[in-house]
Order: C-alpha cells, then sequence, then structure tokens
C-alpha cells in the first residue's frame, strides 16, 4: 500500500472539508449580517445565534488549514524496527477472527476512513487513544 498516496488522499478530503466549512461559514455570516435578522427584541436571537455559528464555522477552518499544512510537511518513512511503529507507520491489526484492519497514523487532523487497493483504511492520528496504544505496545528489539 502506497502511504503517499494516502497522505494525497487525506489531503484531497482536507481540502473538501476546508471548502464546506468555508462555505457554510459563508452563509452563516449573510444570515448573522442580514438586515431582516436585526434582534427586534432580547428574544429575537436568530442574527446572533448565526454569528456563533460563523465564528465557529471560522475556527473549523481554521483548523482544517493547519491540518493541512501539517500534512503537506508530513513524509512517511518506511518502517524501522529498531525505532518500532512512529508516525506514518501502516499498522495490520488482526483480532481472534483473523479479521484485519488497517491503519495509518499521520499527523493531527486527519482521523478519516479510505479506500486504498480496494482494501479500507482507518487513518489516526498518533495522539489519539488507539495510536498510542500502537506505539505503546509497538515491538522493538531488546
Amino acid at each position: 500500500m502506497d502511504k503517499f498516496l494516502l497522505q494525497q488522499q487525506v489531503l484531497e478530503r482536507l481540502a473538501e472539508d476546508l471548502l464546506h466549512a468555508e462555505q457554510a461559514m459563508r452563509a452563516a455570516h449573510e444570515t448573522a449580517t442580514h438586515e431582516e435578522n436585526i434582534a427586534e427584541n432580547k428574544y429575537d436571537t436568530l442574527g446572533l445565534e448565526a454569528a456563533y455559528l460563523a465564528t465557529g464555522q471560522a475556527r473549523r477552518a481554521e483548523a482544517i488549514r493547519q491540518a493541512m499544512a501539517n500534512w503537506r510537511q508530513f513524509r512517511p518513512r518506511p518502517y524501522d524496527a529498531s525505532k518500532g511503529i512512529q508516525l506514518g507507520a501502516l499498522v495490520c491489526l488482526v483480532d481472534s477472527d483473523d479479521k484485519q484492519q488497517q491503519l495509518f497514523l499521520g499527523p493531527d487532523g486527519g482521523s478519516m476512513k479510505l479506500v486504498s487497493g480496494g482494501q479500507l483504511v482507518q487513518v489516526i492520528s498518533s495522539e489519539a487513544p488507539l495510536g498510542e496504544l500502537i506505539k505503546k505496545y509497538s515491538p522493538r528489539p531488546l
């Protein structure tokens, strides 16, 4: 499985997420500033709620931009047994029924499921609980 292809898929998905977040931010901002939504009394909060939503969407968009920057700088390396499982590792977990799950450890902000080579791959951050467990129990030479 090609880690660089997975990285490109993550970046494409993040770009789509950014586009949606920016569209939602613009729509909420337009609602917040539209003249028909000026509060007429203290219970008329549509404009205020839309402003809060626009602010949240702006923060979400910024978080996605940061994740994209992290993923652009990310350089997955081949597995090195002397270092154990590190950022960029592609891990295959097998349960007691021989069911496999592919995991790709990447930078923050890229948690998603992808399909590569007909296989489902879960992208997780090494800071996620499962990522931390994988690193903790990574096989390392004695």
